[in-house]
C-alpha cells in the first residue's frame, strides 16, 4: 500500500517540477530568442549604415543566426530539462518516501497496538469461557466450586476493566492538552503510598524541601502511581523501595529506586512501548505493558522527561523531570 502510494506520490512531484521547469524554459526560450533578434536587428541597421551592404543579404543572415541560435537555445533546454526529470525523480522518490514515512511508522504502530490490544482481550475471556464450559459441563460441581470458579472470573473481569480503562486513559492524552496547575508532588507521592498499604520500611521518601511541579493533578497522580506500582512489582517483597524527590533549576527530579531482576541494556529502548514487557514470558506477568506508556505520556504532555537505567540484578532507576512552579505562572 504505502509503495504504491510512494510512487503516485513521486509522480505528483515529477508532474509539478517538470510543469515549473517546463514553463522556465518556454519564458527562457522567448526572452533569448527575443533578445538575439534584437540585437542582430541592431548590429544589421548598424551595418546598413556604415558600410551600404544591400538590406536582402543582411537579412538572409539575420534570419539564419536566428534559426541556429534558437535550435541550439531548444537543444540546451531540452538536454537541462532531460536532466531535471531524471535527477527530479530520483528526488522526488527520495521525498515521497520521507513524506509518508512517518504516516507509515503510525500505521504501523497503530497496527501492532490494535494486535497487541486484541490479544489481551482475548486472553482472559478465553479464561473465563472455558472455566464457565467446565463449570456448566460438571453436574457434581458445587456451590464452593462455583464460587470459585465465580472469583476466579471477577478477577478477569477486573483485569478487563483495568485494562480498558488504560486504553481510554492513553487514548485520551493523544488527543487531549493538559490543564496545569501548581501541584504538590511530594504530598501526592505520600497519598499514593498511602493506598498501598505496605510497611513504613518498604518505601521512604528522600526530600529535603517541598517540591512544587506545574502540571496537570490528576495526571500526577495517575504517574506516581505507575511508578511506585511498578517498582513493588519488580522487586523483592520486603527490599527497600527508594524515592527521591529534589530540585535543580527550574525542574524537579522524582526518582524512584527499587532493587530486583533489572532490565537487560537491549531492552531499555523498547522499556515505554505500548504493550511491551522485558519480561517477554507469557506465563508469569504482572501487567499489560501499558502503565510505562502512559507514564511516557504524562510526562511528554507535561513538558518533561522521562528517562530509565538499570543494572541486570542489582537495581532500576526511573527519573522523571518535571517543569518546577513558578510564583505567578499558570500554563494551559
Amino acid at each position: 500500500m504505502f509503495q504504491s502510494a510512494t510512487i503516485k506520490l513521486t509522480g505528483w512531484y515529477l508532474l509539478i517540477l517538470m510543469t515549473i521547469s517546463i514553463l522556465f524554459s518556454v519564458a527562457i526560450f522567448e526572452i533569448t530568442t527575443t533578445e538575439v533578434s534584437a540585437r542582430l536587428e541592431r548590429f544589421e541597421h548598424n551595418l546598413q549604415m556604415t558600410s551600404g551592404i544591400p538590406k536582402q543579404p543582411v537579412e538572409a543572415l539575420r534570419t539564419n543566426e536566428i534559426n541556429m541560435a534558437s535550435q541550439n537555445i531548444i537543444t540546451g533546454l531540452l538536454t537541462a530539462n532531460l536532466v531535471v526529470l531524471i535527477l527530479g525523480g530520483g528526488l522526488s522518490y527520495l521525498l515521497a518516501r520521507l513524506t509518508l514515512r512517518p504516516i507509515k511508522e503510525m500505521h504501523e504502530a497503530q497496527s501492532r497496538f490494535t494486535s497487541d490490544a486484541s490479544h489481551e482481550l482475548r486472553t482472559p475471556l478465553a479464561a473465563m469461557k472455558t472455566e464457565i464450559e467446565v463449570a456448566l459441563r460438571d453436574k457434581s460441581a458445587t456451590k464452593k466450586d462455583l464460587e470459585f470458579i465465580m472469583k476466579s472470573n471477577l478477577e478477569e473481569v477486573d483485569k478487563l476493566t483495568n485494562l480498558s480503562q488504560m486504553l481510554l486513559n492513553l487514548s485520551r492524552l493523544d488527543h487531549d492538552k493538559l490543564k496545569s496547575t501548581a501541584v504538590n508532588i511530594k504530598a501526592i507521592t505520600q497519598d499514593v503510598i498511602r493506598r498501598y498499604n505496605v510497611s513504613p520500611d518498604r518505601i521512604h521518601i528522600k526530600s529535603a524541601q517541598k517540591s512544587i511541579v506545574l502540571a496537570n493533578e490528576p495526571a500526577i497522580v495517575e504517574l506516581v502511581s505507575i511508578l511506585i506500582d511498578n517498582a513493588l512489582k519488580y522487586s523483592p517483597p520486603h527490599s527497600l523501595v527508594l524515592i527521591t524527590l529534589s530540585t535543580h533549576e527550574n525542574q524537579v527530579c522524582f526518582e524512584i529506586i527499587n532493587t530486583g531482576d533489572g532490565i537487560d541494556e537491549k531492552k531499555l529502548p523498547y522499556i515505554f512501548d505500548r504493550f511491551y514487557r522485558a519480561d517477554t514470558s507469557r506465563t508469569n506477568r504482572v501487567g499489560y505493558g501499558l502503565g510505562l506508556s502512559l507514564a511516557k505520556k504524562i510526562v511528554e504532555l507535561s513538558q518533561g522527561e522521562l528517562s530509565v537505567t538499570s543494572t541486570p540484578g542489582q537495581s532500576t532507576i526511573f527519573t522523571a523531570l518535571l517543569p518546577a512552579f513558578q510564583p505567578h505562572s499558570s500554563k494551559n
